[in-house]
């Protein structure tokens, strides 16, 4: 019984990184180049388009509230705060939810709006049900992150920091990604670290 668990288990994690290779490889975001165009609608079905951005640095923030690993990150207002300090020097922060319906971190958009208002949050939210958005970029995981510079050109993918913990008490001690390849780019340096390996719980997509 225990090797039949054993193996029922294993398989379960080989088919979940099956498929999150799969939606990588759907994927037309690459590092250096140019960030995949998408058009879509925000929680209060106002439009959000890519290209409204240019000139803009835009953070794209993979989300599910019911996340350990989100929670790590919200509960300790660490991604309010970073969103706080990036939309105050004109940053644009989208926060997408992919979770599709019936699935965990799915939200309507009403409630959507009324949890980030609870939480505190300062980024636009958009629901993403059906998944597009997050199989464009290959998002897998949340957090799940991505930078696009003002020119439009995807500058960093991966990671928010490089602790895989759960636990909020490593947040201090960590290295944020994000907040350094925003600092690096908008001080006209190289990004130190463009890519990372994102952790997390997985995104089901509906397909």
């Amino acid at each position: 019984m225990k090797k039949l668990s054993l193996f029922i288990g294993t398989s379960l994690v080989a088919a979940a990184a099956i498929s999150m290779a799969a939606i990588a490889a759907r994927s037309s975001a690459a590092v250096g180049s140019a960030a995949p165009a998408f058009d879509t609608t925000d929680s209060n079905g106002k439009a959000v388009k890519l290209s409204a951005y240019k000139g803009k640095y835009v953070v794209l923030e993979w989300a599910n509230f019911d996340c350990p690993y989100v929670k790590k990150h919200y509960n300790s207002h660490n991604m309010q705060s970073l969103q706080k300090t990036y939309t105050e020097k004109g940053v644009a922060w989208l926060t997408v939810f992919s979770s599709p319906e019936g699935a965990q971190g799915y939200y309507t958009p009403d409630k959507l709006n009324a949890m980030a208002k609870e939480k505190g949050m300062s980024s636009t939210l958009i629901p993403d049900p059906k998944g597009a958005l997050g199989q464009l970029y290959g998002a897998t995981n949340t957090p799940n992150m991505f930078v696009i510079d003002p020119e439009g050109k995807l500058i960093y993918a991966g990671a928010i920091d490089d602790n895989r913990s759960s636990d909020p008490g490593v947040i201090k001690t960590s290295h944020n990604y994000v907040a350094a390849a925003l600092d690096e780019a908008m001080a006209g340096k190289p990004v130190t670290t463009p890519k990372s390996r994102p952790y997390g719980c997985g995104i089901h997509y509906s397909d």
